[in-house]
């Protein structure tokens, strides 16, 4: 197996860009009036998707690097609490955690050290390869649902 091949279509993956949105395209030129409006009932808010998205990939990177993380409660601990009030703050510490913790999961596909087919020494039986594809995978997933959001809310392909 080449690994410098496998590094850089992870590394594609997690970016995104080819097969769904990279994370500025999806943030890109969003009314901030809009960034905790929910579209309908039911639905959440760009907000929400995005700090949903910094939680769960957090919790996937502490808890590959660390054996002493505790992940936090499911559901509840992975989605923030609904709030009408979003500071500008708020919205760039999500803006801020979660692109520096993508940047933290390239460096691991990047690490020519790491074996990322390896099991994770505490990990249960995962390997690292497998943390970093299901963080590619539920970041893809989630970066869809904010562009659906902004669709929804007429605040899309402007």
């Amino acid at each position: 197996m080449n690994d410098s091949i496998l590094g850089q279509n992870l590394f594609e993956l997690l970016h995104g860009g080819h097969a769904h949105v990279t994370t500025e395209q999806a943030l890109d030129g969003l009314d901030p009036a809009l960034r905790n409006v929910r579209p309908a009932n039911g639905l959440h808010s760009v907000w929400e998707e995005l700090e949903h998205l910094r939680l769960a990939q957090e919790d996937i990177l502490r808890y590959t690097l660390d054996a002493s993380w505790v992940s936090p409660p499911f559901p509840e601990g992975y989605w923030p609490k609904k709030t009408s009030d979003l500071t500008e703050e708020a919205w760039a510490a999500s803006v801020a955690g979660f692109s520096v913790d993508l940047e933290t999961v390239i460096k691991l596909v990047e690490d020519q050290n790491l074996d990322l087919t390896a099991e994770i020494p505490h990990g249960e039986g995962r390997t690292y390869l497998r943390e970093i594809f299901l963080v590619a995978d539920h970041n893809a997933y989630h970066l869809g649902q904010i562009v659906q959001t902004r669709k929804a809310l007429g605040d899309w392909g402007k």
